[in-house]
C-alpha cells in the first residue's frame, strides 16, 4: 500500500468547542510521525480559535483539490461530514477514516475517544477498506443535461411547494412501475436505507446488497409500498401533472428545483467509490443493535 504521509482533516461545519482538545493532541501527534497536515482552506478562521494563532505546523489545501492533493482524508464530525466528502469522490481519491464526534455515527467508523491506536495501524499500512457505491442523479429537459451530481445515501424528491400533494411518474428501464400521489419518493442506497427511508417505513438493506430502495414519503395510497429493485437498473421519475415545481435534495446537503418540463434520471456509478478505512472491531448487526436497538429484547 501507498505511504500516507499527507493527511487532510475535514471537521464538522460550524463547531469548534468539541475539537479544542482533541485537535491539538492530533497535531502534535501526526507531527511525531513526520506526517503533513492539511485542512481546508476555509477552516482558517476556526483554526485560528482552535490553535490558540499557532498554526505553524498547519497546511490548508483548496476544497477542489481535496480528492487529489493527499493520501488519507480524515472526516470528524458524523455521517453528514464523512457523506459530503465521499459523495464528490473521483477515481482518484484517497481513503477515508470517518470518525464520529457525536452520538449515532452509522457509517463513520471509529469513536472520537479510541480512534488513535486505528489511525497508527492504518498509517503503518495495515488496514482493509470497504467501499461504498455512488449513485447519479441527471436532469433532463428537451433532451439536454440540465443538471448532473451524486449522492450516497439518498436523493429525495417531494413538492416545492407548502402543504401540496406531488403526483410523480415512476419508470424503471422501460417499464412504468406506478403513478405515485403523495409528499413524495425517498431514492435509497442500502447504506441510506438506515437514514429518512427507514424512518418513512422503508426496509434496512444490508449493504453488501446490490440494490435501490424506492420509498414512496406519506402515499396517497394503501398499495403503495417501499421497492427493492437491482442497482443495475435506472430509475426515471417525471412530474405526472403540469406546473409542478419539484425539489431534489441529495444528502440532505445538496437542493435543486425543478419543473414538471423536466425528467429525472437515477443510476448508479460503475467507476466510482467512496473507499472507508474499516474498523476491524465494527460488525454491521452489532452496530444495528446498537445504534437502533434493532432486534433487541429482554431474555429472561
Amino acid at each position: 500500500m501507498a505511504q500516507l504521509k499527507n493527511i487532510t482533516i475535514v471537521l464538522k461545519p460550524k463547531v469548534t468547542a468539541e475539537f479544542e482538545s482533541i485537535l491539538p493532541n492530533l497535531a502534535t501527534w501526526l507531527h511525531r510521525r513526520k506526517k503533513v497536515m492539511f485542512f481546508l482552506s476555509k477552516e482558517k478562521e476556526r483554526l485560528t480559535k482552535i490553535f490558540k494563532g499557532d498554526l505553524k505546523n498547519i497546511n490548508f489545501i483548496e476544497e477542489e483539490e481535496l480528492h487529489n492533493g493527499t493520501d488519507l482524508i480524515i472526516t470528524m464530525g458524523g455521517d453528514g461530514t464523512l457523506i459530503g466528502v465521499g459523495r464528490n469522490a473521483k477515481k482518484t481519491s484517497p481513503p477515508i477514516f470517518g470518525v464520529n464526534m457525536g452520538h449515532l455515527g452509522f457509517i463513520t467508523e471509529f469513536s472520537k475517544v479510541e480512534f488513535f491506536d486505528q489511525l497508527e495501524h492504518t498509517l503503518k499500512g495495515n488496514y482493509k477498506l470497504t467501499t461504498l457505491s455512488l449513485y447519479q442523479v441527471e436532469v433532463f429537459r428537451k433532451g439536454k443535461t440540465t443538471f448532473k451530481g451524486s449522492f450516497l445515501n439518498d436523493l429525495v424528491i417531494n413538492n416545492n411547494q407548502i402543504s401540496r400533494m406531488l403526483t410523480l411518474s415512476v419508470e424503471s428501464e422501460g417499464e412504468h412501475i406506478y403513478n405515485l400521489s403523495g409528499d413524495g419518493l425517498i431514492i435509497s442506497s442500502p447504506i441510506g436505507s438506515t437514514a429518512y427511508s427507514l424512518a418513512a417505513g422503508g426496509p434496512i438493506i444490508n449493504p453488501s446488497v446490490n440494490a435501490i430502495t424506492l420509498t414512496p414519503i406519506c402515499a396517497h395510497s394503501l398499495t403503495h409500498r417501499p421497492l427493492v429493485i437491482p442497482d443495475n437498473t435506472s430509475v426515471v421519475v417525471k412530474a405526472a401533472r403540469p406546473d409542478e415545481l419539484i425539489k431534489l435534495t441529495l444528502d440532505g446537503q445538496q437542493a435543486l428545483v425543478v419543473t414538471s418540463q423536466d425528467t429525472i434520471k437515477v443510476s448508479k456509478r460503475k467507476t466510482i467509490h467512496a473507499r472507508l478505512i474499516k474498523n476491524p472491531e465494527r460488525a454491521y448487526f452489532r452496530t444495528l443493535k446498537e445504534k437502533f436497538t434493532h432486534g433487541t429484547r429482554e431474555i429472561k
